[in-house]
C-alpha cells in the first residue's frame, strides 16, 4: 500500500503517535497541548506533543486557533469524514472500487450484521422522506 493517500484525498497515512494523538483531538476538542499530554498512555514532553500537532495540522488532520498566546487545536473534518475516506482507499484499491463487494465482504466475515445495515439504509432514506 502507497505511503500517502491519493492526492484526491489530500491526507498523508499516520504513525502510531500521530494516531494517539489525533484520537485524544477528535475526543476532547478542542485541546491545547498540554491537555493533550495529559491524556496520552504514555508520558511524552510537551514539546514533543507541539511537534506532532504541528505535522497533524501540516497534514490536514487538525486546526488551531490562538488563544492569547495559547494554541488550541480541533480536528479539520469529523472522524467519520477521513474515517469514509480512507475505506474509499482502500475500495478503490483492492475491490476496483466496488463498495458493495466491500459490503458482502463485511457481512459475509461478520463485521456487519442485518441491523446496522437497516440502520445505514434508514440513514441513507431519512433526506428523502423529509423533502416529502
Amino acid at each position: 500500500m502507497p505511503d500517502k493517500f491519493d492526492d484526491r484525498d489530500g491526507l498523508e497515512e499516520l504513525g502510531d503517535l500521530q494516531r494517539e494523538i489525533v484520537q485524544v483531538v477528535w475526543a476532547n476538542a478542542p485541546v491545547t497541548a498540554e491537555a493533550v499530554r495529559e491524556r496520552l498512555p504514555r508520558p511524552l514532553k510537551e514539546s514533543t506533543v507541539r511537534t506532532v500537532l504541528r505535522r497533524l495540522e501540516e497534514k490536514g488532520y487538525i486546526t488551531h486557533t490562538i488563544d492569547g498566546r495559547t494554541y488550541v487545536y480541533e480536528p479539520r473534518e469529523p472522524r467519520g469524514r477521513i474515517a469514509a475516506r480512507a475505506v474509499k482507499r482502500i475500495v478503490d484499491w483492492v475491490c476496483n472500487g466496488s463498495v458493495e463487494e466491500v459490503l458482502v465482504g463485511m457481512v459475509d466475515s461478520k463485521m456487519i450484521d442485518r441491523r446496522q445495515l437497516r440502520r445505514i439504509l434508514d440513514r441513507m432514506d431519512a433526506p428523502r422522506a423529509e423533502k416529502k
